[in-house]
């Protein structure tokens, strides 16, 4: 145990207060860490790459434990990582012994466990689209079983696992294609990037090269020299608009902004508007509310709130509650932050 850690040194947002640490490099130490806090009574934070999570400044009850476990193993036509390894780490792994299938997801901080909580997503591709099964530690039983994609209840950022804590990722399973190719590129900007149409495949490799610029030109690849990149990732899912509240909504955007081009995507019971699109139409614009402020919107991409250096949990919230208001002042959306909170309310 390593008692009064600050856990800002532990995020990708730099914040965060003081918190005891147990670390657990095995998956065999990770379960018996979990088992024997449980027993007892001790609150419980799971902690690995921390790019999702937003810490309170205060300091964090019970013990954090930090799962560090790290192994990565390449079958014929799947891989298999720990809930700790670093996830682009896994991605870059699979690219170079010859692979298909992850690569659009090139880039993204964070640990292969929080896919599938969050079911992460970029350029077109969803963890859901390539998960073969999870290994999970059943907290009330203390049992571990591996679930099947069919049992997560998997959505738009979002499965069973997510904001609630009777279940811990210990490993991820992901089919990939031997062929070497991509998935097939349904993402407008990249395929285009590739010179490809949408709905074709490329190499994987340089699906994985291109992913990584896109990325990079956005703030949305960590640099620690970057105070852009300083961030959750993008900070709001877009909105999905019930298909009875659509037209309410297009009409309340003509009101305000005249006829506009407003990008809309099909999704499940709605559809899908860009909530980089409504924050920047609300009147926030990249690099909100300026050069002095301690958070801002990034220089970059306005869906991303940074900590320029010396911003707090509680500058993190006052951002995002304005930029969250504005919008619903204006549109009568509702933005929702996509980070896991912990001691904090947005």
């Amino acid at each position: 145990m390593r008692p009064a850690v600050p856990l800002a040194q532990l995020t990708t947002l730099r914040v965060g207060g003081r918190a005891t640490i147990a670390e657990c490099a095995g998956t065999d130490a990770l379960v018996a860490a979990v088992r024997a806090l449980d027993a007892a009574g001790v609150p419980v934070l799971l902690l690995a790459g921390g790019s999702n999570l937003l810490v309170s400044d205060d300091e964090v009850p019970g013990v954090v434990v930090r799962i560090a476990t790290e192994g990565v193993e390449l079958g014929a036509d799947s891989v298999t990582a720990d809930a700790g390894a670093n996830w682009d780490a896994v991605v870059a792994k699979t690219v170079r012994a010859g692979f298909g299938g992850l690569e659009c997801l090139s880039g993204i901080p964070g640990s292969a466990g929080a896919t599938p909580v969050q079911n992460v997503g970029a350029y077109g591709v969803e963890v859901a689209d390539l998960l073969r099964r999870v290994q999970l530690l059943d907290r009330a039983s203390g049992e571990t079983h591996w679930a099947e994609p069919g049992d997560l209840g998997f959505g738009y950022r979002t499965s069973r696992l997510k904001h609630r804590s009777d279940a811990v990722v210990l490993a991820v399973e992901f089919a990939l294609d031997p062929s070497g190719v991509s998935a097939p590129l349904r993402y407008r900007e990249l395929a285009q990037r590739l010179g490809a149409a949408e709905g074709e495949s490329r190499p994987a490799a340089a699906v994985r090269e291109t992913v990584l610029g896109l990325r990079a030109g956005k703030g949305m690849v960590l640099d620690p020299a970057d105070h852009d990149t300083w961030s959750a990732g993008s900070f709001f899912t877009n909105p999905v608009i019930a298909h009875d509240r659509v037209d309410r909504v297009r009409a309340t955007i003509r009101e305000q902004l005249g006829e506009v081009k407003v990008p809309e995507f099909p999704a499940d019971n709605g559809v899908k508007f860009s909530a980089g699109w409504l924050i920047e139409r609300a009147g926030f614009a990249k690099g909100f509310p300026g050069p002095d402020a301690a958070a801002r919107l990034s220089t970059k991409h306005t869906l991303a709130l940074t900590n320029r250096g010396a911003a707090t949990a509680a500058d993190i919230v006052a951002l995002a509650r304005t930029v969250r208001d504005g919008v619903a002042d204006r549109f009568g959306i509702t933005l929702l932050p996509e980070p896991v909170t912990v001691g904090v309310e947005i």
